[in-house]
């Protein structure tokens, strides 16, 4: 009896801080592209209207797709969370599998819509980037690094969702031992919130 009561209370404890663990690591997350946002701020307001400009090269109708791609899938993994405290490991594989599905989707649209700036060589260090003016350079160059650190993130996220779900169908990640698929939710909420400021600033500014 005091065995299982101490078992209860370690596994309490290695939660918490598997947790705090996490929270941590996403507010580090947080000040990376929170440094990017304020200099993308400076630079816009200092070049206005060559920021103006260059985002008219964007298409919003993507940009506004894959934001209900990621808002859905931040829906369908905190269901995943509760399926799975609910016992319902079925359910949660599922819906684990169409946030993976919305996750793919938006990397699908991001791939086309870089592979169309590749194609007009809008990208880093080609010669028409570097014959437009500075500010349209400029709003180029943070439009690849951020959408790009973004991906990367999603991407990351991808890699940690399909091992939940293997360790859910295996039989790991369940009723009583969920952090896993919990900080791995937290951390796709975390690559949600960061698109959600993204495409306005990117994509609505014209």
């Amino acid at each position: 009896m005091n065995m299982s009561i101490q078992e209860n209370h370690n596994d309490h404890i290695d939660s918490e801080t598997g947790k705090l663990g996490m929270w941590i690591f996403l507010f580090t997350e947080l000040f990376l592209f929170g440094g990017l946002f304020l200099v993308y701020a400076v630079f816009r307001a200092k070049y206005s209207e060559d920021f103006h400009s260059a985002a008219r090269e964007l298409n919003a109708f993507i940009g506004t797709m894959n934001t209900v791609f990621l808002l859905v899938s931040s829906m369908t993994v905190a269901m995943a969370i509760t399926a799975i405290q609910k016992n319902q490991k079925k359910l949660a594989m599922f819906l684990v599998s169409v946030t993976l599905l919305l996750a793919a989707l938006f990397m699908m649209n991001k791939f086309f819509e870089w592979s169309h700036k590749f194609e007009f060589k809008l990208y880093p260090g080609s010669e028409v980037l570097k014959n437009l003016p500075r500010g349209e350079l400029l709003f180029f160059g943070l439009y690849f690094m951020m959408t790009g650190l973004h991906a990367l993130h999603v991407l990351i996220g991808m890699i940690l969702l399909s091992i939940n779900f293997i360790k859910i169908k295996a039989g790991k990640v369940n009723q009583a031992h969920y952090l896993l698929l919990e900080n791995s939710g937290l951390y796709w909420h975390l690559v949600d919130l960061i698109w959600i400021f993204l495409f306005p600033l990117l994509y609505l500014i014209t």
